[in-house]
């Protein structure tokens, strides 16, 4: 996990060298001896299975408040939710999902791969909600891997560096829209995502940014990104001033960063586990709702399902439509 700054509560890397897969889309059992299976959060052999119990991941869980955008580099997730919505998604699909009022789902790792390892590597964010959107009608979309808007720079000795606009333009480059009622949909908001590969010896300056910006750069592969004087190895962020120029110098591998963005919504912030709320009473009444209704049920026969292995990249929506890819 690494720190954040308002309006982000969360961020945190995963990367698992899974194994193969076996018939049921999870290790084998063999491999699951000596694990706190259901909260395996610990890092052994390359993996770990969090809360799954033979097929890695969260089985189902609930959210209110705030929203979760899970961007993915490598492997497949396969998503199922309260109100009906599925899907599967990788090779660098982003799912947004706005929970507001209530809503749960299960995120689910399947192992496809039968005859070689199954990496996955994904980060999952945690943006924040204003008090006026905690109680907006759940929603999520995705942001399909084909249609992320890409802006690419050739310094002055031809070396790329190419941003994945997740959230957040620059220049020409405008992104997909998110969610209706996410807060990264009001302009005001300066949310900004990207995901940047720098080639080797690459320099990139960052755009700059309104004073009243919370800007953080991860770095999260790579050797080593010089910050103008300073020196930022791998596995470390820097919270960066947006109103100063900033100018990024890649060392001698590829470089891969997540910046995160955006103006603080400055409200109290009161999370218990799944639910971020305003004040106490807030979450309270939060646990009563789900405990009255559990945010609409769980159609699903099971509280980790997995889809059909042939199936590929797909979204199915509350309202019956359906995305293929």
């Amino acid at each position: 996990p690494w720190k954040t700054q308002d309006p982000f509560l969360f961020c945190v890397h995963h990367l698992d060298h899974y194994p193969a897969g076996n018939k049921d889309h999870g290790p084998d059992p063999n491999l699951l001896k000596g694990r706190n299976i259901g909260n395996d959060f610990t890092l052994k052999d390359g993996w770990r299975m969090y809360h799954g119990q033979a097929v890695p991941g969260f089985p189902v869980h609930p959210h209110r408040g705030f929203e979760t955008i899970t961007i993915n580099m490598q492997g497949f997730v396969d998503h199922a939710d309260s109100l009906k919505g599925a899907g599967r998604f990788g090779k660098g699909d982003v799912q947004w999902m706005t929970a507001g009022k209530g809503i749960q789902h299960s995120e689910m790792f399947p192992l496809l791969n039968k005859d070689n390892d199954n990496t996955l590597e994904i980060f999952q964010i945690w943006l924040n909600l204003p008090c006026a959107g905690k109680f907006v009608e759940p929603y999520y979309k995705m942001l399909w891997n084909e249609q992320i808007p890409v802006y690419k720079h050739a310094d002055s000795k031809n070396r790329i560096t190419e941003l994945r606009i997740i959230a957040g333009g620059i220049d020409d480059v405008s992104p997909l829209e998110p969610t209706p009622d996410s807060w990264a949909a009001d302009p005001e908001s300066a949310i900004a995502v990207w995901v940047i590969k720098m080639e080797p010896g690459a320099n990139f300056e960052l755009p700059l940014a309104d004073k009243k910006v919370n800007r953080a750069l991860y770095f999260y592969k790579g050797s080593n990104v010089g910050i103008n004087e300073e020196m930022l190895p791998v596995d470390h962020f820097a919270n960066l001033e947006p109103t100063i120029r900033t100018n990024l110098m890649n060392g001698n591998q590829d470089a891969y960063l997540l910046l995160l963005q955006g103006k603080p919504i400055n409200e109290p912030v009161v999370q218990y586990g799944p639910f971020v709320m305003n004040t106490q009473a807030e979450i309270m009444q939060a646990f009563k709702d789900y405990q009255r209704d559990h945010f609409g049920g769980w159609p699903w026969t099971t509280n980790d399902p997995v889809h059909h292995p042939g199936k590929g990249r797909f979204a199915r929506y509350p309202d019956g439509s359906e995305e293929l890819f």
